[in-house]
């Protein structure tokens, strides 16, 4: 039944959808296997694909070549995604180890994916792929940061269409409608009850911190690892609120859940980060390479697109601003780390 100022959940038709059986119809064949394609699936596909492209351009106005996120992205996804599943499976072990068929641990499809893990993991896979194209740490992490708010909040309409991610009771006008078929409906409680839609929440969260990150990067330079501290304290401060409605509880250690915990630690983070790289770096990074392993060191000039700053190139020549701009980005001899 629908309810008069509401949010209604899709149809659980909307879940998934058979593409063989599609093809099928639409051209009149018979193929006897199916392949089934999960909307959640798509969501972290789609908000995968907006990261890259987000970061990509960042990167490339930062001086770095043309499309390197494809082999920074070989290492950060795969890690991403074992990560996220790996920490919410550990963190809803009554979900996993309670009777259920054990094969559910690997069932991304069915939902799953937490954030903090994906961070944790993503981040070795991301140092090995800095080992392995030279970008300093810093300077991909901040390219990553507004593109990385985007792919959340694709993944949190994921989560939308899975009928989960919803919070307490509420009697707000924006309230979601839940079935009470759905295995993590409240035990009590009378149909009809909304729900907080804290899926949409943390979506507007995270689009807001986009916009708000990439607002202060147009007027303020914040580099080494500044831009991507911003983004734990604003994602780890939201964090902490939407998980204390949340219904699906995570573990509970010293009285609080262990998402609340993760994101108590991803803001101490940001913040250590932020103050650190403030107190020991007060100029510009030199370049988005580590020093010897930029492009032009190799004997070769990237491709650069958009406009990108050149703290290196001295204009006391005479050349005009023009011309610096179209010189080839020359890395400082530096022993700065990332």
């Amino acid at each position: 039944m629908s309810l008069p100022l509401s949010i209604p959940s899709p149809s659980a038709a909307w879940q998934y959808f058979d593409v063989i059986a599609w093809f099928n119809g639409l051209f009149h064949t018979d193929i006897d296997f199916s392949l089934r394609i999960h909307m959640y699936a798509v969501c972290i596909l789609v908000g995968i694909i907006a990261a890259v492209l987000v970061t990509n351009a960042r990167l490339n106005r930062r001086g770095a070549e043309r499309w390197i996120i494809i082999d920074m992205a070989i290492w950060c996804v795969p890690f991403g995604i074992v990560g996220g599943r790996f920490f919410h499976v550990i963190t809803h072990p009554n979900d996993y180890f309670a009777g259920q068929a054990l094969w559910h641990v690997f069932a991304v499809w069915e939902g799953g994916l937490a954030i903090f893990g994906a961070l944790s993991f993503g981040a070795l896979g991301m140092w090995l792929g800095c080992r392995q194209t030279g970008l300093r740490v810093s300077v991909f992490v901040d390219a990553l940061a507004p593109g990385l708010m985007l792919a959340q909040a694709f993944g949190r309409l994921g989560n939308y269409f899975n009928h989960e991610l919803f919070g307490t009771p509420t009697t707000l006008p924006w309230g979601l409608q839940i079935e009470t078929s759905n295995a993590a409906y409240p035990v009590g409680l009378p149909a009809g009850t909304l729900f907080h839609p804290t899926f949409a929440y943390e979506i507007l969260w995270n689009l807001f911190g986009m916009a708000v990150i990439l607002l202060i990067n147009r007027n303020v330079k914040l580099e080494w690892g500044k831009t991507f501290a911003l983004y734990l304290i604003w994602y780890g401060a939201g964090r902490m609120w939407f998980e204390s409605i949340r219904t699906d509880y995570s573990e509970v250690f010293w009285g609080f859940r262990t998402n609340v915990w993760a994101a108590f630690l991803a803001v101490g983070i940001g913040v250590f980060v932020f103050w650190w790289q403030t107190r020991n770096h007060t100029g510009g990074v030199p370049s988005a390479y580590r020093p010897g392993r930029g492009p032009n060191d190799e004997g070769f000039q990237p491709v650069i697109t958009g406009e990108v700053d050149h703290p290196e190139l001295d204009s006391a020549d005479g050349a005009s601003a023009s011309d610096a701009a179209d010189k080839p980005v020359v890395a400082r001899s530096s022993t700065a780390t990332a």
